[in-house]
């Protein structure tokens, strides 16, 4: 419930709470591009958000639909590993 679980070739596990990886969205509309100053506060992100759909991008990454309308966000896998 309400986490994301990615077993990775090496047989590591990566467990992502939603909430958590929802705030960790690299996208422009959440971080902002020059300064990497953080655009989103994770008091304002709901505790019950869900994932309504997660689709591959090529062989890279990862885009998620998340229940509070945001849907520009795409998580490399790189960057998915490096904060698991």
């Amino acid at each position: 419930d309400k986490e994301l679980k990615i077993i990775w070739s090496d047989e590591k596990e990566s467990i992502y709470k939603f909430p958590e990886l929802r705030f960790a969205c690299q996208c422009a509309m959440c971080k902002h591009e020059f300064t990497g100053e953080k655009l989103i506060k994770i008091e304002n992100i709901p505790l019950d958000i869900n994932l309504l759909k997660v689709e591959a991008v090529g062989n890279y990454a990862i885009h998620i639909a998340w229940s509070d309308g945001h849907t520009t966000g795409i998580f490399s896998y790189d960057y998915l590993r490096r904060i698991g």
